[in-house]
């Protein structure tokens, strides 16, 4: 960020008086996917004020030299050129071809300058790259599409990734998750500007829900194997890749790091640069996931869903599960179980055979949901009956004290993921 901008505290930035928030620029790029680009041009670029729906005017602006081939090699011709974005207050970068690739640096003069000027700037799914590169991200919450948010924290360690938002709302600079998420944070910006009314008359008209949330989702589910596309490459793959095989056995970082000959320091250091994450906070938060499938896809009891995912105990299992998930091992279970479509009898659940780990089931289902409570049933009643089972008993024991607590994100109860930038944890 320019010395200019990091002089003017956010709070006092104010609008310049060419600038107006209803004005919408959307910077395109070549060869950026074209469901990500078109989300903005739909929702700020359609009339629909019949529908109650504020109108807001979009001047769609070339990032570079024309012309831009999007996916499906389809060539498109934007009216406006980066000149154009002198006159908007929100200005949405929907997303960016490459992440290997710098984005122009015309394109990242013009961001900075808008910035500067009191202008919103949104990056949509791989847009937060761009926002990055230009350092609007430094020292800032964002999120990004789950399969490059390791690479995004790694290559910015300034910003402060969490990969389980939908979105991210930083007052002047906001940030989506992958595709969809794009429209999540579109209607937001409506309802910020216009209120619940509007968002949610464009949300009827573009048959999308009015607000999701990354529970309702299970967006954490896409999450575990999330590390960066180059560690295909490094050494450190083969490690990474035993294990994700060996997750029901005791081990611990020290172990990793012996079988990548190399001291627990160098390993610490290695590991973080690679997937911007401490290895112990990874390896934990793949435990609790191979916790959350034994206990969607058997019978086995807490217990012993502790001892298959490598944990010393129960209670350590309880402590990080609840912490990551929002809920205990049991509730967890009882409300999958309670939400699960039933057609006729209830289908047995797959216990695989004592002493075989089984193979992996199949990634898609969903995390623990918020649902309200009527007269006593339903899963949220399921969850807080199997809460109330789980009352009394201790939420650590000496395994869970050998391992930090997971940091806490800026937004209550969620959980910081091992992608995100390394904090001091413990």
């Amino acid at each position: 960020m320019s010395q200019d901008s990091a002089a003017v505290p956010d709070a006092a930035r104010k609008l310049a008086a060419r600038r107006r928030r209803e004005i919408v620029a959307v910077l395109l790029f070549s060869g950026g996917p074209i469901f990500e680009s078109s989300i903005p041009l739909s929702v700020f670029g359609i009339d629909r004020q019949d529908a109650g729906v504020p109108r807001y005017r979009l001047l769609v602006c070339a990032g570079e030299d024309a012309p831009l081939r999007t996916t499906g090699g389809l060539e498109l011709s934007a009216p406006y050129g980066l000149e154009a974005i002198s006159r908007a207050g929100t200005v949405v970068v929907p997303a960016w071809r490459s992440i290997t690739q710098a984005p122009p640096p015309a394109a990242l003069d013009a961001l900075r300058r808008a910035h500067e000027e009191g202008a919103r700037i949104v990056g949509l799914c791989t847009g937060a790259f761009v926002l990055a590169a230009a350092g609007l991200l430094d020292g800032r919450p964002a999120t990004t599409h789950w399969m490059y948010a390791p690479t995004l924290a790694k290559r910015y360690p300034s910003v402060h990734v969490d990969p389980r938002e939908l979105f991210v709302d930083d007052g002047d600079v906001l940030t989506s998750a992958g595709t969809a998420a794009g429209i999540d944070l579109c209607l937001h910006i409506v309802r910020t500007d216009h209120g619940a009314d509007a968002a949610n008359a464009l949300a009827r008209r573009l048959v999308v829900p009015p607000r999701r949330t990354a529970s309702d989702m299970g967006h954490q589910r896409y999450l575990d194997r999330s590390l960066p596309e180059e560690i295909g490459a490094d050494p450190l793959a083969e490690v990474v890749a035993w294990a994700l095989e060996h997750l029901h056995e005791q081990f611990d970082v020290e172990t990793l790091a012996a079988r990548a000959y190399m001291s627990r320091r160098t390993f610490d250091r290695r590991f973080r640069s690679l997937t911007g994450s401490a290895p112990l906070q990874w390896l934990i938060t793949q435990r609790v996931l191979q916790a959350q499938r034994l206990l969607e896809t058997s019978d086995y009891s807490v217990d012993e869903v502790a001892g298959r995912c490598g944990f010393r105990s129960p209670v350590a299992l309880r402590g990080h599960f609840r912490r990551q998930l929002g809920a205990s091992p049991a509730a967890y279970r009882a409300a999958y179980r309670a939400r699960r479509p039933q057609s006729g009898a209830p289908e047995p659940a797959l216990r695989p055979e004592r002493g075989e780990r089984g193979e992996r089931p199949p990634l898609g289902h969903g995390g623990p949901e918020r649902f309200a409570t009527v007269a006593g049933h339903g899963p949220a009643a399921a969850m807080a009956a199997a809460d109330a089972g789980e009352a009394g008993k201790p939420t650590s024991d000496a395994f869970a004290a050998r391992i930090p607590e997971a940091p806490v994100s800026r937004s209550a109860g969620r959980p910081v993921l091992p992608s995100q930038r390394e904090r001091p944890v413990g």
